[in-house]
């Protein structure tokens, strides 16, 4: 966990079109075409190097061949033909997207991270490949994200704390430093986690929750002080 792909998706772009010098610009494929879907295809629409190309279905052939916010949604096994033009992310908020990932993953496209201009990321902080950061979000140095995790709008994660992979940071999470957010944990909007915390991997963090003590792997965890249910 921790490779920076956006410094690999800007290099991609560095080098732009061969002989104009301009910037060359991501045909991007968002996995899944339901409602969080369409949210970061307005994300998307904000980010200048990515370029909205088209969703991606697994589970309702039937919507293939129709168009989603002006581009087609292709079924899953068309990624064989795309994946080598296209980069993908994975908007589906739930965490075990995992599933849909590595489906997509074995035709072997490339991730990219999506982050919106209004987050702040520090630039001593790592994201991994296929992570969408939304609007708002602020993410403090010496941060580590792990890969396809999504912190939603305005969430703050602190200093020196570590996202697990396939995690998801709900609208206004507020994540302290030096914690540890376990492998697709699920922290709810609102939710409070106070420094040097521990949440194990699989767990969810309800809306609204403050978490003073840590949490182990597999649980929900509701309320203020946040108990096991």
């Amino acid at each position: 966990m921790g490779e920076n792909i956006i410094g690999r998706a800007e290099s991609a772009l560095a080098g732009g079109k061969e002989g104009t010098g301009e910037a060359s610009v991501l045909p991007l494929l968002i996995l899944g075409a339901r409602t969080f879907a369409v949210k970061v295809a307005d994300l998307v629409a904000d980010i200048p190097h990515l370029r909205l190309a088209g969703f991606v279905e697994n589970l309702e052939r039937e919507r293939c061949g129709q168009t989603l916010e002006g581009v087609p949604v292709y079924w899953v096994e068309e990624m064989a033909r795309l994946a080598g033009s296209h980069w993908a992310v994975c908007a589906l908020s739930t965490t075990h997207r995992s599933r849909f990932i590595e489906q997509v993953a074995a035709y072997g496209p490339r991730f990219t991270t999506a982050v919106h201009p209004s987050a702040r990321v520090s630039a001593r902080t790592s994201v991994g490949e296929g992570t969408i950061i939304c609007v708002g979000a602020i993410l403090a140095s010496h941060t580590r994200v792990g890969r396809h995790v999504i912190i939603n709008s305005g969430a703050i994660i602190g200093h020196h704390t570590e996202i697990g992979d396939y995690a998801t940071i709900q609208p206004g999470a507020n994540i302290a430093g030096a914690c540890r957010v376990g492998e697709a944990t699920y922290i709810g909007i609102g939710a409070v986690v106070i420094d040097h915390i521990t949440i194990g991997a699989h767990s969810v963090v309800g809306a609204g929750a403050v978490v003073t003590t840590d949490v182990p792997d597999h649980v929900l965890v509701v309320g203020v002080q946040a108990r096991v249910v």
